[in-house]
């Protein structure tokens, strides 16, 4: 059953994965698009700074949900 617990926890891990993609592609099309026109620097900078928030929180959920599943389940 340790065993188990374990892989459960790795995989929801795992979601913090998908956040760094996530925050990286969007890195990359904000600075193509501030390259292109620097006059909407400060709308896409907002636009930027949300969807990371957005993309980092859902890394933490599954952190959060991977301690759950060690420190509850391993009772």
């Amino acid at each position: 059953m340790s065993a188990l617990i374990a892989i459960g926890a790795g995989i929801a891990v795992l979601t913090g994965v998908g956040a760094g993609i996530g925050i990286g592609i969007a890195t990359a099309r904000a600075t193509e698009s501030i390259a292109r026109q620097p006059e909407a620097k400060s709308d896409i900078n907002k636009a930027l700074i949300l969807g990371c928030a957005l993309a980092e929180a859902t890394a933490i959920y599954g952190l959060v949900i991977a301690f759950l599943i060690i420190f509850v389940l391993s009772k």
